[in-house]
């Protein structure tokens, strides 16, 4: 690894966004003229990596793009804000991962992903990456859904070996393997996320059933409302920033990056969910995922 040790290891998805901003979201079977069109970097793992990182932690990420132009393109943008990328794959003959975003006037969106060479990321690739990391005392290892189960198992269990912080961003959702349980994550996701995963409706409801498969915290976004962090026998509301929002995209990466941030700077979790909820509400308010991710120059601002 040439650059410092890391605070952050994202092990996750890099993507081309490729966005169209209309008035209104189309209906099943509808066409909405009219739009924008824009091409952006995206991914949830590049995503949280380059939010950890413009909040001054040292981030390390371990992923794989394809051997193409836009693979390439990924990681100079990578580079560029200060991600280690010296753990991503480069595969032959096969893409790098797409997602095709519907943006409305309100900032909501729909988006559907084709995963490319983020589904061909293997347990034996991460584990391998990872080997090849230095890190730092209390660093945070920073997983998410958009790769595969045994990469994701992989990982876990290399941080749990070493004794690192394990935050795991379970969207978009599917299915909690068990054995990735057993690391006792702190599991981050939305309401939605949460309710196709427990089939409960309410959030702290979700979230009891959550916790106590895993032994470990919850983290519920909740969007404009902020975020509920459930902890053993607590539960705690953490209230969000009223902004203007442009584009949604990215905020929940916002939020997992923010946080690994702050856990790995040593604060408590409740702490590190206040500055996630601030950083994700700031981001909303620039078009792309990454837009308006904040630097933590701009987090102090009033």
């Amino acid at each position: 690894m040439s650059g410092p040790p890391a605070d952050v290891l994202v092990v996750g998805s890099v993507n081309i966004d490729l966005v169209v901003a209309v008035e209104r979201l189309p209906a099943a079977g509808e066409t909405v003229t009219g739009g924008v069109f824009a091409r952006h970097h995206g991914g949830k793992g590049a995503n949280q990596a380059v939010a950890a990182a413009r909040l001054d932690a040292a981030v390390a990420f371990v992923g794989a793009v394809g051997d193409d132009e836009d693979g390439q393109a990924a990681l100079a943008d990578l580079r560029a804000e200060g991600v280690d990328v010296d753990g991503v794959s480069v595969l032959a003959g096969v893409p790098t991962g797409a997602a095709l975003i519907v943006v409305d006037g309100r900032g909501e969106n729909q988006i559907a992903v084709a995963s490319g060479a983020n589904a061909a990321l293997d347990g034996l690739a991460v584990e391998r990456a990872l080997a090849a990391l230095r890190f730092t005392d209390g660093a945070v290892c920073l997983l998410n859904f958009e790769i595969g189960d045994e990469a994701l198992v992989a990982a876990a269990r290399w941080a749990s070996r070493r004794d690192l912080k394990l935050v795991v961003n379970a969207a978009p959702a599917r299915p909690l393997p068990v054995e990735l349980l057993q690391f006792r994550p702190v599991l981050l996701l939305n309401r939605s996320e949460a309710t196709q995963l427990t089939d409960e409706p309410e959030p702290i409801t979700a979230a009891r059933d959550l916790t106590g498969r895993s032994g470990a915290p919850v983290v519920i976004t909740l969007g404009s409302e902020g975020a509920l962090l459930v902890a053993g026998s607590g539960a705690d509301i953490v209230e969000a920033r009223r902004v203007r929002a442009v584009d949604t995209t990215g905020a929940g990466d916002a939020f997992a990056g923010a946080l690994a941030a702050e856990v790995a700077r040593g604060a408590e979790l409740r702490a590190a969910v206040g500055l996630a909820v601030t950083a994700s509400a700031l981001s909303v308010t620039g078009s792309g995922a990454r837009a308006g991710m904040p630097t933590r120059a701009q987090m102090q601002r009033p």
